[in-house]
């Protein structure tokens, strides 16, 4: 028996309703996601048919599966960074191995009900992340807006931005391309002043759609996207491929992907759930539910898929009620990648590096930031040194920054010792330690234990003591020997060290 207000229970019109929202909220998801999967995919430097395979099983695969019911998956301007890192350090073969790796560990980590814990991951080591990555993402695609080659690393990229803009402005080519994406970028800003009834349309098919008809204006002097046909874009790893798993670079890079992705998908979950009031996301199965399709990807060669935050927000605004809706627009994705893949060739390369700029834009939190500083320092420092490992040394090992450095923060946080003396006048002081002794406090702790008068007796209440550290249990020893030379009686501690 059906439980009252399933859809089972509701009558014939209710569902028809719901199914005319979720359809409704397809279409709108579709024409957001077309753009963003192209644009992705160029920027990793993959067939720009790949987006699309990545779209699409993030809508028949990841949307069919339970987890979080309006959350939308898809290639994301997060991994594009690491994922063209990778194609140009193991070639677009071995991308289905990462991600098919990727995806086999999301699902063990979900079968084993890790997913929750992705939730405990420091707010601003993922935001220091994503903007890092924002960082990296706005000064690559600078590049591509003016058709220019980018230098190899992301310092290089961003030391040599002044110089590409010389280069911009001697050239009228690149003049012109850059001009394009600007546009682009314009398109992008001012189409959320827009009345209401006009943005209906997805601000990012408008601004390709205008960038489309500039481009046929413009004529052969603005790059267009190639096009390769979406079946011979799909390229299956081999057995040679699957070889190269015993490399560490490899295992590095595999390890990046998971958890960047992971946490990505599941910090995207708790933003969509605050903006509706639909069913909760269940962590475990929406990080099984990413991981099978990820391996699905993986099988196909495609790009990693996360939830991505622009196309799930648009999803919930414009009345989805159910994962119909995001099955829906994976099957529209499909149609199109099938029926009319020859209209990405219509697409100039500048248009799409315009949007991922503006989307790099938006994934640096400069509001948080400023919130941050105001009021946690420590936690406005862990984003903005993660960010910036990300730019100088590269995504895994700033992320690996960002953690050590929460951690390091935490424990400084809750290593909290205080010393209080009581001065009787005659006989020993009494000195109360109280709160956890660690070695981060230890310098101040013995500094106010020199302090103390040498030609007194001392005794020391550890009662109040939550925690000691070998560090300060062994130099307590040490200044408790020294002084007790000084004076006529040793120190005595309330309880054993």
């Amino acid at each position: 028996m059906s439980a009252p207000g399933s859809a089972a229970a509701a009558p014939p019109s209710s569902r028809r309703r719901t199914f005319l929202a979720d359809l409704t909220a397809s279409f709108v998801v579709f024409l957001v996601a077309v753009p963003l999967c192209v644009g992705v995919a160029v920027a990793s430097g993959v067939p720009a048919e790949l987006g699309l395979v990545t779209g699409i099983v993030g809508g028949l695969v990841t949307g069919f599966l339970p987890g979080s019911s309006l959350q939308v998956s898809g290639p994301a301007a997060g991994l594009t960074v690491l994922v063209y890192q990778a194609v140009q350090q193991f070639g677009l073969s071995v991308l289905g191995v990462l991600v098919l790796a990727t995806g086999l560990l999301q699902l063990l980590m979900g079968a084993l009900r890790v997913g929750r814990w992705f939730r405990a991951i420091s707010v601003s080591v993922v935001e220091g992340m994503l903007a890092g990555i924002g960082l990296v993402l706005i000064a690559g695609q600078l590049y591509s807006m003016a058709g220019l080659g980018a230098p190899a690393t992301s310092l290089a990229k961003i030391a040599g931005l002044p110089g590409m803009l010389v280069d911009v402005v001697r050239s009228p080519a690149a003049l012109t391309s850059f001009a394009l994406g600007l546009g682009t970028i314009a398109v992008l800003v001012l189409w959320a002043r827009m009345p209401r009834r006009l943005r209906v349309v997805p601000a990012p098919l408008v601004a390709v759609g205008l960038a489309i008809a500039a481009g046929a204006f413009l004529g052969p002097s603005v790059a267009m996207v190639e096009v390769q046909g979406l079946v011979d874009s799909i390229q299956p790893p081999g057995p040679d491929d699957f070889r190269r798993l015993a490399e560490l670079g490899v295992l590095g890079t595999i390890l990046a992907f998971t958890l960047i992705a992971s946490a990505e998908s599941l910090f995207s979950a708790a933003a969509v759930d605050r903006l509706h009031d639909g069913p909760r996301t269940r962590y475990n199965r929406e990080l099984m539910a990413q991981g099978a399709g990820n391996a699905v990807c993986g099988v196909l060669g495609a790009l990693p898929l996360t939830a991505v935050i622009v196309r799930s927000a648009a999803n919930v605004q414009a009345g989805a009620r159910t994962k119909a809706s995001r099955v829906l627009h994976g099957v529209w994705l499909l149609l199109f990648a099938a029926l009319v893949p020859a209209a990405l060739g219509l697409i100039p390369v500048a248009a799409l590096a315009g949007v991922l700029v503006h989307a790099g834009c938006k994934l640096i939190p400069l509001a948080e930031i400023r919130r941050l500083w105001r009021e946690h320092r420590g936690e406005a420092l862990v984003l903005t040194a993660t960010a910036l490992a990300i730019v100088s040394v590269g995504m895994f090992e700033g992320v690996l920054v960002g953690l050590a450095l929460s951690v390091v923060k935490t424990a400084w946080d809750t290593s909290r010792v205080h010393l209080d003396v009581t001065d009787p006048g005659t006989g020993p002081l009494t000195v109360r330690l109280s709160g956890s002794a660690t070695f981060l406090r230890l310098p101040k702790l013995l500094d106010q234990l020199e302090a103390l008068p040498q030609d007194r007796p001392v005794e020391v209440d550890l009662s109040d003591l939550h925690h000691l550290d070998h560090a300060c249990r062994a130099s307590l020893e040490n200044w408790a020997a020294r002084h007790s030379a000084e004076t006529v009686e040793p120190v005595r501690f309330a309880q054993r060290l």
